[in-house]
């Protein structure tokens, strides 16, 4: 039964501020625990960016992998961690999130409504690096049914609508595979019949879709969990100031529709805010390509402004400065809407497929397409000379464009027509064509297809060592490419005009850097001490990999681990007593 609780309480134990995965990660965990929690969150709807993302999650040693008989010891992971991030490298950090993301795991599997589908064959990102893993490593919320959530379900963000069939979100893997074959095979056709069915109804009778998946199934399902637990989830609340007191953080006054309301919280503040991908100011700060805060265009939650780092700040808390990258790098292109607002799509699939390049307007390909979305950007950032934009091109053929779709255009039988009229596809029947829509140097973009189709009918990347990793290849074709004759994976030639092409800008999934913390989770001041009652988590939380991303789901794993370990803390409860 969902909870409503009576919306000026001024006393709780512990004040969650924010309502990603990290905020109702502790939220939840803690009123297991016994504390009475109040989740305060900006927006009129809950669930920030992680209501957006992919879901996915990087645990190692997780309780589905080890039931799937992949056991590794706990040095393994660490291993990985060391020669990924260096000097960056905190062990104890490091220990204390591998020790408790497994307990994280099998708490929320046996006492939540949040159950969770494996990744046991999600490689790591780096397969050169030491110690880098085949699989065994990723979770994934399973699919959520939101109606659940009762009359709370319309405050639960759906996910963006860029990313989604008509609002209905798409699960990767197998269900993604049944969208792109629905036109050509029957089973196909059926499965994706009775999705959008489901869908059609749910959008009569409730307004919005209910079958959620991927991060917005982690939401809902927290939320859900939540709920059944007490807690309250205050929307439309801001915090404005942190309460002190003898040196302590006691709570906060939150700016609600009735005015400010003051929370007295006994056990001490979480702030999960998001971090800051839309603080102008912050971002000039620290994003070198971003010298004045407006030339990065983050796909994370336009509400992370950064309040929390703020919030942080003025209790003596402090920001981050050192690390090697302060935000989760992507290529994000920008999407015009009819409203005249802009979206920004995430380009996180279909730059591995066979049959897409990149390239600058140098006409000239940067770096391996199939790589992770950070390592993409780090290359066009390495790439660009100084003084000019980091902008690139994906080009595709026909064929691709039809089967996988491009950004935000969907594959056929959708239109391409609506794309082209608003200039976020560009087309041209010939390559020369294509480059004089797009601005790139014709000559060397006839020259880069040539050398490209060349190395694709060979099955090797001369240039790049595209589809040489395992990353690579399970974010490849090996479907389509055998059925083709060709031997890698992320590689097909673009052969079949008309050609065309999609910007693509410096972005992020989120930032990384955000208020140093020990490894409870606690807000550390300019001596390195923990300040009494402060907590942070989510992007607001410094990251233990210091701006390095060795893997898909570095950013929800720790967030969901540093959240229960927190909670735990808050409660005075050892994790390690409380598995299971």
């Amino acid at each position: 039964m969902s909870y409503a609780a009576p919306q000026h309480a001024t006393e709780c134990d512990l004040l969650v501020v924010g309502s990603g995965a990290g905020a109702l990660s502790a939220a939840v965990t803690a009123a297991e625990l016994g504390l009475r929690v109040i989740v305060a969150e900006k927006d009129p709807q809950f669930g920030g960016t992680t209501a957006w993302s992919g879901g996915w999650m990087w645990i190692p040693r997780n309780p589905l992998a080890r039931q799937a008989g992949i056991v590794e010891d706990i040095d393994q992971p660490l291993s990985y961690l060391r020669h990924e991030l260096g000097d960056k490298f905190d062990e104890s950090r490091a220990r204390a999130f591998l020790e408790n993301g497994p307990r994280m795991v099998e708490f929320f599997q046996r006492r939540t409504a949040l159950q969770f589908i494996d990744g046991n064959v999600i490689p790591d990102f780096h397969g050169r690096t030491p110690d880098a893993a085949t699989g065994g490593r990723s979770i994934c919320a399973a699919p959520f049914d939101a109606a659940q959530l009762g009359a709370r379900l319309h405050e639960l963000k759906p996910p963006l609508h860029e990313t989604t069939l008509w609002g209905m979100g798409i699960a990767s893997g197998a269900e993604l595979r049944h969208f792109l074959n629905a036109s050509s095979k029957p089973a196909s056709f059926w499965h994706v019949t009775k999705l959008v069915l489901r869908h059609g109804k749910d959008l009569l009778l409730k307004g919005r879709g209910t079958r959620s998946v991927n991060g917005n199934a982690l939401v809902a399902a927290l939320a859900k969990s939540a709920f059944d637990r007490g807690v309250e989830i205050r929307v439309n609340s801001p915090a404005r100031r942190l309460l002190r007191a003898a040196g302590r953080v006691t709570g906060a006054v939150l700016q609600t529709p009735d005015g400010e309301v003051t929370i007295h919280a006994r056990r001490g503040v979480l702030l999960a805010t998001g971090g800051f991908p839309h603080d102008p100011a912050r971002k000039a700060q620290l994003l070198p390509h971003a010298p004045t805060g407006q030339e990065h265009w983050s796909a994370a939650n336009r509400g992370n402004s950064g309040d929390g780092l703020r919030l942080g700040e003025s209790a003596s808390g402090r920001v981050a400065d050192d690390l090697v990258q302060a935000a989760a790098l992507a290529p994000v292109s920008l999407v015009p809407r009819a409203d005249g607002s802009v979206a920004h799509f995430p380009h996180l699939i279909e730059r591995a497929k066979p049959g897409l390049i990149a390239v600058t307007a140098r006409g000239q390909r940067f770096t391996n397409e199939a790589d992770s979305y950070h390592d993409f950007m780090q290359g066009l950032l390495a790439a660009t000379p100084q003084g000019e934009k980091p902008e690139a091109w994906l080009v595709v053929d026909h064929a691709f464009i039809r089967y996988y779709g491009l950004g935000a255009v969907k594959p056929f039988p959708l239109p391409l027509g609506p794309w082209l009229k608003n200039g976020y596809l560009k087309r041209g029947r010939t390559l020369a064509e294509l480059a004089q829509a797009c601005g790139i140097k014709a000559a060397a973009l006839q020259a880069t297809v040539e050398r490209y189709n060349a190395m694709a009918l060979q099955g090797r990347d001369q240039d790049f060592a595209k589809g040489e990793t395992p990353y690579n290849r399970i974010q490849g074709d090996a479907i389509r490419t055998q059925a083709a004759g060709l031997k890698n994976p992320c590689m097909g030639p673009l052969a079949q005009g008309p050609f065309y092409a999609v910007k693509v800008v410096m972005g992020s999934l989120g930032t990384f850097a955000g208020l140093k913390v020990n490894d409870q989770a606690q807000v550390l001041d300019a001596q390195g001490q923990p300040i009494a009652g402060l907590y942070a988590g989510g992007n607001d939380l410094s990251s233990m990999m210091s701006g390095h991303y060795p893997s898909g789901g570095i950013t929800l794993g720790p967030a969901m681990t540093f959240g229960f370990i927190a909670a735990h803390h808050a409660a005075g409860v050892d994790p390690a007593t409380q598995a299971g």
